[in-house]
């Protein structure tokens, strides 16, 4: 997957004028249910975060079956999709990770600043790259590491609210504390994601210089 450097032309580009369809629709509802997942956290009421998040991480695989199955994938789509999605992870992983710390100092979320600045910067690097290549004609659609990076991000994301839910963590404390291995679980997934999040942010660098040298 990391080793296809060959870049091909746009054949048959989106269309242009299409506005209101189903996954556009579907995107932009996923930007509204972020919003209100994002109000959510603001206050640490985990459950109905943890709810609105799911619908709209659900929302991300509804859509993009819909357009590709119905022939329905448009410009503003192409647009719009993947900017949903990096609203909805990259917003969860920063209001998480700003989640207040334990009493003792240890991490509620165990997400770190740092994951944060990590996801972003590296929704960042591909956007630039995608615009600059698909710009002069060539196709920088998602790899299947990309996809799994955003099944592993939502997993873990989805652990870390359930676990701020299920122990009911508010005022920097535990309503009761939650056991060992579910800390050390939820660390695990965290670190799988981040790990996805750089491995495949490297691939889509491999193959922006693939396109660079021919």
């Amino acid at each position: 997957m990391d080793n296809q450097p060959a870049a091909t032309a746009v054949k048959s580009p989106p269309a242009l004028g299409v506005v209101w369809n189903v996954p556009n629709i579907l995107s932009i509802s996923r930007l509204v249910l972020a919003v209100i997942c994002f109000a959510l956290l603001a206050v640490e009421w985990y459950l109905p975060a943890l709810v609105f998040f799911a619908i709209a991480a659900g929302t991300d695989w509804v859509d993009g079956f819909w357009a590709r199955r119905y022939g329905q994938i448009t410009q503003l789509g192409r647009i719009l999709d993947p900017f949903a999605d990096k609203i909805v992870i990259c917003g969860t992983f920063i209001f998480l990770a700003a989640v207040p710390p334990v009493i003792t100092g240890e991490s509620a979320s165990e997400i770190a600043a740092w994951m944060a600045v990590v996801v972003v910067a590296r929704e960042l690097l591909v956007t630039a790259l995608r615009g600059f290549f698909e710009e002069h004609g060539f196709d920088f659609s998602a790899k299947w590491s990309g996809k799994w990076k955003m099944v592993f991000q939502c997993v873990a994301l989805a652990a870390s609210l359930a676990r701020l839910w299920l122990y009911k963590y508010e005022n920097s404390a535990w309503h009761p504390a939650p056991p060992d291995w579910t800390t050390w679980a939820l660390r695990l997934v965290v670190w799988v994601a981040v790990g996805m999040t750089i491995y495949s942010g490297w691939v889509y660098v491999q193959r922006a210089l693939g396109m660079l040298r021919k």
